[in-house]
């Protein structure tokens, strides 16, 4: 995974990973989610993964927009 620059200093997410349907997304308590096409659409994807390149806005868009749409989730050791 690579972390998240988190340019505005207050994000929960500290990690991603994408793929060509899905983006993978660590948030600070550790529990990783995979938000994929079939979960949250592609147009959601694409735009989560254009956020984690930028550095901003992606725990926000998440938890007012995506919310639990996750096709999976890893709860942290």
């Amino acid at each position: 995974m690579q972390p998240y620059r988190n340019l505005a200093g207050d994000s929960g997410v500290v990690a991603y990973e994408t793929g060509a349907d899905f983006i993978r997304v660590r948030f600070a308590g550790g529990d990783t989610y995979l938000y994929t096409y079939r979960s949250a659409g592609a147009r959601n994807i694409e735009h989560m993964k254009a956020l984690a390149v930028e550095g901003r806005g992606l725990s926000t868009f998440i938890s007012q927009s995506i919310r639990d749409r996750y096709e999976a989730k890893v709860r942290s050791a």
